[in-house]
């Protein structure tokens, strides 16, 4: 097979394969099973038909046809590996030559990642929060705790935010009860707007034995729609917090004092805003990058993608949406071409380890054991992206390491002593 590669422009090229027949050779013998076992000649079985036969019967340019089809992509994918291209969309094809026990000549335009030019990842500097633990973030996860550790009690009051209360709730749409429109003895927090529209406004001045019916948008009975709830409020309950002081922190904590506790919190606090400074750094880097790096977008592709988007939604004639939804599909691109490149140049490989440890972290985001979730990733034929996503993190945490980081103050960030052993685990921040 002979192949020539010509650039038609930043982010496409033009393939011109010439494949000789002895290379066709097998698919032309492929192809004739096929043939034979679809086509019903008298006097010979499926599968059995001579290739003589075939060709009388339906013509040596169906079987040619059909050879061409079947290997059209091994060729193409062959020549996309020998010219080194990175091929993305779906490929023009346009068969330019056959002669027959010749050869075949055709030609392919697809779109390709773009060639960057990346910067001395040495001579860039990466500014970072400086880490500061202020009081008023211990006292905070102080009060965390002290939330944590607290007792409900029982009190005769008018429901105030803040307040606990036991509830119970009836929806009727147009006077009538819903199916699954009630519930009883419920516990809920007021203030915390985590139930049902309106509901936090109605409870407020209420007491025990009383209640208030409110129109709110329905969920799970009759989505969407409006109706009306009725909420019975059968007890409110004040949070109790225990005071602040040695006993509270041997409750709380393994520590003896409180002042032990707050000294091990500011330690945490720290380890956790250097963490973040880590990750700051990573996002800032690619925002640095993303500025610098003049990076060629395939419009085809971009329109391809903004349309399935807007159709998914409902919102193809939404100009003003898909203005949106064009700038953040041209920023996705953008920053996988940016890693993609980066990947190349750094000559990031995924071993087994690491792609299975990037599936195991992700199984626990969704909530999914490793087994089902690698189960459904490979079903869905997706396990090739993740595995582009792990060379992704992996290529950005390299070139880190030797970009200048340092924080507000002038201080330099020592990042290797933050960087996880996996530094698929840095992306997933």
């Amino acid at each position: 097979m002979k192949s020539v590669i010509e650039k038609l422009s930043p982010t496409r090229v033009k393939l011109s394969i010439e494949v000789s027949f002895d290379e066709l050779s097998p698919h032309i013998d492929g192809a004739y099973k096929t043939l034979s076992e679809r086509i019903n000649i008298p006097g010979f079985r499926k599968g059995k038909v001579p290739s003589a036969m075939i060709d009388q019967r339906v013509g040596r340019g169906a079987v040619l046809d059909e050879a061409i089809n079947a290997a059209l992509p091994t060729f193409y994918s062959q020549a996309a590996k020998e010219n080194d291209v990175l091929v993305i969309g779906r490929p023009n094809v346009d068969i330019t030559e056959l002669k027959d026990k010749e050869k075949l000549a055709f030609t392919v335009e697809v779109d390709v990642r773009p060639e960057l030019t990346l910067p001395n990842f040495s001579e860039i500097e990466i500014k970072v929060d400086d880490v500061k633990v202020a009081d008023a973030d211990i006292d905070e996860q102080i009060q965390s705790l002290r939330t944590r550790f607290g007792t409900l009690t029982t009190v005769e009051k008018s429901v105030a935010t803040g307040d606990f209360v036991t509830i119970d709730l009836v929806a009727t749409k147009d006077g009538a009860a819903l199916e699954g429109g009630s519930a009883n003895d419920l516990s809920y927090e007021v203030g915390s707007a985590s139930m049902i529209d309106g509901l936090d406004e109605a409870l407020i001045g209420l007491a025990a034995g009383g209640s208030k019916s409110f129109d709110t948008a329905l969920v799970g009975m009759a989505e969407g729609e409006q109706g009306t709830v009725k909420v019975s409020v059968k007890a409110v309950k004040e949070r109790e917090l225990p005071p602040i002081d040695d006993a509270f922190a041997k409750l709380a904590s393994e520590f003896e004092t409180l002042a032990e506790l707050k000294a091990d919190l500011s330690t945490r606090l720290t380890r956790l805003k250097e963490m973040e400074q880590g990750a700051q750094a990573r996002d800032l880097l690619v925002e640095k990058l993303t500025a610098m790096v003049e990076i060629p977008l395939p419009a085809e592709i971009i329109e391809a993608e903004v349309n399935e988007h807007l159709e998914k939604e409902g919102r193809l004639e939404d100009d003003k949406h898909r203005a949106e939804v064009n700038e953040e599909v041209k920023a996705t691109i953008s920053r996988e071409f940016l890693l993609d490149s980066i990947v190349k140049a750094e000559s990031v490989a995924v071993n087994e380890s690491e792609l299975t440890e990037y599936l195991v972290r992700a199984a626990a985001r969704y909530g999914m054991s490793p087994d089902q979730f690698i189960k459904e990733v490979s079903e869905a034929g997706q396990v090739t992206t993740m595995v582009a996503e792990v060379a992704r993190a992996k290529a950005l945490a390299q070139v880190l390491g030797r970009v200048k980081v340092v924080d507000k103050s002038g201080k330099k960030v020592d990042l290797e002593a933050l960087r996880p052993q996996n530094p698929a685990a840095v992306e997933e921040k």
